[in-house]
């Protein structure tokens, strides 16, 4: 018998669209096709499967690699997909997956090269993209500090393509304490700020050296004492007549430059 849009099974799908649900349960939805095709690595880590059957077919290959590795899957019509969903447009999947976060001294221990802190970000975009990016340019390791958007919102989900299921994440995170973790571990720790030493005269050979960057909250930048602990401001200068950049293209870039800093010192 098929699920209906009213039934419990379903309604308890549904919750973990909030964040209460989602952390009580310590599962999050991965919507769409490109999760799909992510979770074939990661089979383990999949509670369950709901798919359309338009998307069955079209997603078989997929599905039939995840049923092949126990991942149960269950049909269901388009009203109850519409249920579960959080888009508009359904894209006709929707997996049920195991959250993955770790605790901030695996990270510590496991020696970063490059780490991700975020500070009361807000933005589920932002959110989303700063992990994509991060888990582009090789990043270990993310840090969500307490105050910022849940990583597991579907928005965040949907917005990192993928990536949130490559790299280590560790939430709701004290940052001081992290910050000076991690450098007793010999990470050194930048903090991006208007009236910090600009970008480009870091150097390669500081650049390319372990580091761990922060981030701030969309209106209000890093916390003052946060700065304070870390070992330098940092500032991305601006060449045009841009007033300033959007937060996840200034973490790319940052995250770019320890990167290529890195390859090239190696």
């Amino acid at each position: 018998m098929s699920l209906s849009p009213g039934s419990e099974r379903v309604k308890e799908v549904a919750k973990l669209q909030q964040k209460d649900a989602r952390y009580e349960a310590g599962l999050f939805l991965l919507e769409g096709p490109q999760g799909l095709k992510e979770l074939i690595d990661f089979p383990e880590l999949v509670h369950e499967v709901f798919v359309t059957e338009a998307a069955a077919e079209r997603y078989e290959a997929e599905l039939s690699s995840l049923r092949r590795a126990g991942v149960a899957i269950e049909q269901v019509n388009s009203r109850v997909m519409e249920k579960i969903s959080d888009t508009k447009t359904p894209q006709g999947v929707v997996s049920v997956v195991h959250q993955l976060d770790v605790e901030f001294q695996e990270i510590r221990q496991a020696k970063p090269r490059l780490v991700v802190m975020l500070d009361r970000i807000q933005d589920p975009g932002n959110a989303g993209t700063i992990i994509r990016a991060a888990d582009a340019a090789g990043a270990d390791a993310i840090i969500f500090s307490n105050g910022s958007v849940d990583p597991y919102n579907p928005k965040v989900v949907r917005s990192t393509a993928g990536s949130l299921l490559h790299v280590p994440i560790s939430v709701s995170v004290e940052l001081p304490l992290a910050v000076a973790g991690l450098r007793e571990a010999g990470v050194q720790v930048f903090a991006t700020a208007m009236d910090g030493k600009p970008l480009n005269e870091l150097g390669q050979e500081v650049l390319g050296q372990p580091t761990a960057w922060v981030f701030g909250n969309e209106a209000q930048g890093v916390a003052k004492e946060l700065i304070q602990a870390c070992d330098e401001s940092v500032s991305i200068p601006i060449f045009g007549s841009a007033e300033s950049l959007n937060l996840a293209t200034a973490a790319s870039i940052c995250l770019y430059t320890s990167a290529f800093a890195a390859r090239g010192n190696r």
